[in-house]
């Protein structure tokens, strides 16, 4: 029996074709990316103009964020850089990722879009719960 399902397996990979390889496909950067990009690890010292002067080595910066903490009027050691275009993100995510920036190194990744959520369930018009027939007792 297992010799009919190496056979069966045998003919179907013969007639199979595997699917075409796009020539621009790269397996790092398969989804569409996007031009923000999110910055862990910044100093509570680090400005958003120096952080917009590390990144525009690499490209246009658009927008520059810092979160900061509101009680203790710092930085809470992350925030987000806006790129005017795509491959300027991806180059600035390859060349700052890991590096010292006023003294402590930063991760950088990639900011992914938000979803949206599950829809929500309807509530019934009547508040009685519907009604179920008795399963019969056997």
């Amino acid at each position: 029996m297992a010799a009919s399902f190496r056979a069966i397996s045998r003919s179907f990979l013969r007639y199979t074709k595997p699917l075409p390889i796009p020539i621009s496909y790269n397996p790092i950067f398969s989804r569409r990316f996007s031009s923000k990009l999110f910055v862990k690890g910044i100093s509570f010292s680090t400005t958003e103009e120096t952080l917009a002067k590390v990144f525009s080595r690499f490209g246009e910066v658009i927008e520059t964020n810092i979160i900061m903490d509101k009680t203790r009027n710092r930085s809470k050691g992350y925030g987000y850089v806006t790129f005017a275009e795509e491959d300027d993100a991806e180059k600035a995510l390859i060349g700052t990722n890991g590096k010292v920036i006023d003294g402590r190194a930063v991760y950088v990744d990639k900011v992914e879009k938000v979803r949206k959520p599950w829809p929500t369930p309807t509530v019934r018009e009547s508040s009685q719960p519907p009604e179920t027939t008795p399963s019969p007792r056997i």
